[in-house]
């Protein structure tokens, strides 16, 4: 059953252009974007959340309007996506429906067991801070996660420290820290096996996921109604 809820989530994706495959090559972004409904897109960012559990990747897709106005928000997203590659060192960044996710290894950022940013994380912070100010009408969604070394407690502890830094250092430079939503989940959500030092490694992140606010989807839905 659970891999048959897997097979019609992977097909429904693919159908809406979220996962890019032989068959999606040549469909732009905005295309993608233009695929997704509202309620489904809420639909299926539910099941992602719950099923895989990556959240930041569910929160993006549920927020997706669709149609002409998920076009234009995509268009949008797709510049500012451009900048963060090429101006953050060591992140992932993913475009994602109608948002971006961003993944810092907390290594890249944290020292063993510290919440406090190394110099070099805040120089990249910094770089984010800079673009996340030239595209302003967005929420910004920042989650910190662990490996399962430790006590959970303290793990789920630590995931929020580390988030609220990265919070605070983009705040800092000047983003809105209204645009900010903090998520702690400690070792709960894990991208890879913890009984490996290279899934441990993996698994101590944190993530952004960047999402249209209200006043963007008001611009992109007069557009597309022109």
């Amino acid at each position: 059953m659970k891999k048959l809820t897997v097979l019609l989530l992977v097909l429904a994706l693919v159908a809406m252009g979220l996962i890019s495959g032989s068959g999606c090559a040549n469909m732009s972004r905005q295309g993608k974007g233009t695929a997704i409904g509202a309620g489904t897109g809420a639909a299926i960012g539910g099941l992602i959340g719950s099923k895989s559990g990556n959240t930041a990747v569910g929160a993006i897709i549920g927020a997706a309007v669709g149609g002409a106005a998920g076009a234009y928000i995509g268009h949008y997203m797709d510049e500012q996506a451009a900048e963060i590659e090429r101006d953050l060192e060591g992140a992932t960044v993913e475009r994602v429906g109608e948002g971006i996710k961003i993944t810092f290894d907390s290594g890249l950022l944290f020292a063993v067991d510290s919440s406090q940013l190394q110099p070099e994380a805040k120089q990249n912070l910094d770089n984010l801070a800079v673009i996340l100010q030239k595209y302003p009408d967005t929420h910004i969604l920042i989650e910190g996660h662990t490996d399962s070394t430790g006590p959970e407690e303290y793990n789920m502890s630590l995931s929020r420290n580390r988030a609220n830094s990265v919070a605070n250092e983009l705040a800092a430079v000047g983003v809105d820290p209204s645009r900010f939503t903090i998520m702690a989940y400690g070792e709960t959500q894990p991208i890879a096996d913890n009984s490996t030092a290279e899934g441990r490694r993996l698994n101590r992140r944190v993530e952004i996921a960047i999402m249209a606010n209200d006043k963007l989807k008001g611009v992109a839905e007069q557009k597309a109604g022109q």
